[in-house]
């Protein structure tokens, strides 16, 4: 069983947090790309040239984040599934990792996914985007890329692992 549940717990953390890192972090230099004046919320008609596919491209990369960043839930969940089944719940990597994506979605939630929303509602009003507002949101998610570098690390590595590795 702890076999199947670790399997799954992987699984969830490829599908589910890689595409919000990967989102997230094409997000601010896709919103750059933008030109001033072009609204986000038009109507997908087909007469759309390059500005109306840059559009679509931030607003996809966002609903990406969005709707991976809740499918995420699923990676602690299996993982304490997986780590109970282990009897490894109080070791200090585990402990460790618990902690940083504790931080890493706290990061998510509060300055990732508002960040984007923030941008996405000055070009939806035609306004230009501030570099340094771009500048911020890339600052948070590459914070939130290197918390899960460092779990993901420290799932690997485990101090104290019996596995030999």
């Amino acid at each position: 069983m702890t076999k199947f549940l670790l399997s799954l717990h992987v699984l969830a953390a490829i599908v589910a947090v890689g595409p919000v890192t990967v989102a997230a972090s094409m997000f601010p230099a896709a919103v750059r790309r933008v030109p001033v004046g072009v609204p986000v919320g038009g109507g997908g008609g087909n007469g759309g040239g390059a500005d109306a596919g840059d559009v679509r491209t931030v607003r996809l990369l966002h609903r990406i984040c969005r709707v991976y960043a809740g499918l995420g839930i699923a990676v602690p969940v299996l993982g304490f599934a997986t780590a109970a089944s282990m009897g490894v719940l109080s070791d200090a990597w585990l402990i460790t990792s618990v902690t940083l994506t504790a931080v890493a979605a706290g990061l998510l939630a509060a300055f990732v996914l508002p960040g984007q929303e923030e941008l996405l509602h000055e070009l939806a009003e035609g306004q230009p985007v501030e570099r340094a507002h771009t500048v911020r949101l890339a600052l948070f998610t590459g914070l939130f890329n290197l918390l899960w570098a460092t779990v993901t690390v420290l799932m690997i590595v485990r101090p104290g692992s019996t596995t030999g590795a």
